[in-house]
């Protein structure tokens, strides 16, 4: 018997919390043992050794969760299946870049190589609002499959730069996916609301155990896999919005990790770095060189986020 579509999203967000926090300690253990460490450096807060397999954790809080309330038959299983898919393996890469850091270029070609089986199952960013008259254009398949890809890849990447403090990511993401529910619910979207749920489940599940000071991250591997289904769920949902608004919503409930992005290889280019070149000044950055302790960082980062996710919402219900 399948559950109501609101039963089943309680599920989902208990389900996948409940695995990713029970797994945890686990995935800290495995770390250790492999020697799956994130070493302190000049780039990054952190000023002792960390364990970097928390993102298996919110992996199988998620998979589990969406097993439970079959999330695969509530939706297009072809869809269903190539997101997936695509999420594991640009974790795959996350999760070997944590153990042997990667050539940024190189974890770029991978990424766009994972989003891929996206374009095959027919999740893209097919249509947009008409500027100039009412109704809607159709966009070419090459133009679709380039927007959408680097949609998919840019909140990738957004989720992994914002993931430079404890419990940063983690919570950015599970508030950024409760409003995406909220909205997908309000545009007769269950499926992208049940998947939303279980993503924010699992990064509320992992919070406790990677909140200051943590004792385990999620690494590339588990911000990469948030970010890949964050970006993902939305070209399934919020994009597909009949309204002038339907690229701006999903914009503003990410406003901080993309704005991060954006500005992250403009602002090494003009100061003569690589573009792709890690370093220690993103926005999270700049706020603790102000004097900010790092918890009232995450707090306000967490605050803008929730701001923008309630705008966004109060916005889709406009429609």
């Amino acid at each position: 018997m399948m559950l109501s579509t609101h039963t089943a999203i309680l599920v989902a967000y208990a389900g996948a919390a409940l695995v990713s926090c029970g797994l945890t300690p686990l995935a800290r253990r495995f770390a250790l043992r492999s020697g799956a460490i994130d070493q302190p450096s000049d780039r990054k807060v952190h000023e002792r050794p960390l364990p970097t397999s928390g993102g298996v954790a919110i992996i199988a809080g998620f998979l589990v969760a969406a097993w439970l309330v079959g999330a695969g038959d509530r939706m297009r299983p072809q869809a269903f299946v190539a997101m997936v898919a695509g999420a594991l393996l640009v974790s795959l890469v996350g999760f070997v870049d944590d153990r042997r850091e990667l050539p940024a270029k190189f974890k770029l070609v991978l990424q766009i190589v994972s989003a891929l089986p996206l374009l095959g199952a027919g999740v893209t960013i097919s249509v947009v609002s008409d500027p100039f008259h009412h109704g809607m254009l159709f966009l070419p398949f090459w133009v679709s499959a380039l927007i959408t890809v680097l949609w998919v890849v840019g909140v990738t990447n957004a989720i992994n730069l914002v993931d430079g403090l404890d419990g940063l990511a983690a919570g950015v993401s599970a508030i950024a996916c409760v409003a995406l529910a909220f909205i997908a619910l309000t545009w007769d979207q269950p499926a992208v609301a049940l998947l939303c749920a279980a993503l924010a489940g699992a990064a509320i599940g992992f919070l406790p155990w990677n909140w200051h000071p943590a004792g385990i991250i999620m690494g590339d591997t588990g911000a990469y896999f948030l970010g890949y289904m964050i970006g993902a769920v939305t070209v399934m949902g919020a994009f597909k919005m009949a309204a002038a608004i339907a690229i701006f919503v999903p914009i503003l409930v990410l406003a901080v990790p993309l704005l991060d992005t954006v500005l992250s290889p403009v602002r090494r280019f003009l100061s003569g770095r690589p573009a792709f070149a890690a370093d220690r000044d993103h926005l999270h950055h700049r706020l603790i060189a102000l004097g900010l302790a790092e918890t009232r960082v995450v707090i306000l980062t967490y605050a803008v986020t929730a701001l923008c996710g309630v705008v966004a919402v109060w916005i889709s219900r406009g429609r």
